[in-house]
């Protein structure tokens, strides 16, 4: 059985479309926000405080947890604390390259097995005018989402390219995942429609 260890309804809806059967399961942890840590490092940090204890409560189960956060040169991006952050965070990144980091952690707690990688993509925006992030803004709800931006609701509005996975920027990098659940022996329930 697999669990994840997230409340984020895109991480929930890309383990639904590529097949996967699974509970969702969360704990009150209390995230790091420690940039010094570096991105990668945070995220992968993150993943394991949101993981383990979902493992102790299903120690048969399979648990994923994960982190994803957006950096601009040496700063780290995460949730918008309100929609003036959300509208400075667009504001910075507009016309520019950022990277998108997510941190997965697995975790077999009766075999003792845990794994933890991160995924990286290198992403470009267009530029908008303020008016144009406004209405983004106003379109997608942008105060749970790292870098106050939703890549699976884009349809090339605000994303011009990206080099990587692109599951991975809206939460989940599904291409290793899979072939990591697959060395836990955790194939997808139902074959995924492409």
């Amino acid at each position: 059985m697999l669990v994840l260890a997230s409340s984020s309804p895109r991480r929930r809806d890309l383990l639904s479309q590529y097949g996967y059967a699974f509970e969702v399961l969360t704990t009150s942890v209390e995230e790091l926000d420690d940039s010094s840590l570096g991105p990668t490092r945070l995220v992968q940090e993150n993943a394991r405080l949101k993981a383990r204890p979902v493992a102790n409560l299903r120690p048969k189960c399979v648990v994923i947890g994960a982190d994803t956060v957006v950096a601009f040169e040496d700063r780290v991006l995460g949730k918008p604390v309100d929609r003036i952050a959300a509208a400075s965070m667009l504001e910075l990144l507009n016309g520019r390259e950022h990277t998108v980091h997510t941190g997965v952690c697995l975790i077999h707690l009766e075999t003792g097995r845990e794994i933890v990688f991160v995924e990286t993509t290198r992403v470009r925006f267009r530029t908008l005018t303020k008016p144009e992030r406004y209405a983004y803004h106003q379109r997608i709800h942008p105060l749970d989402k790292a870098g106050a931006y939703a890549a699976q609701d884009d349809n090339g509005e605000l994303i011009a390219s990206t080099a990587g996975s692109f599951s991975n920027v809206v939460g989940l990098p599904m291409e290793e995942l899979q072939a990591h659940l697959k060395s836990f022996g955790l194939a997808p329930a139902l074959a995924r429609n492409e």
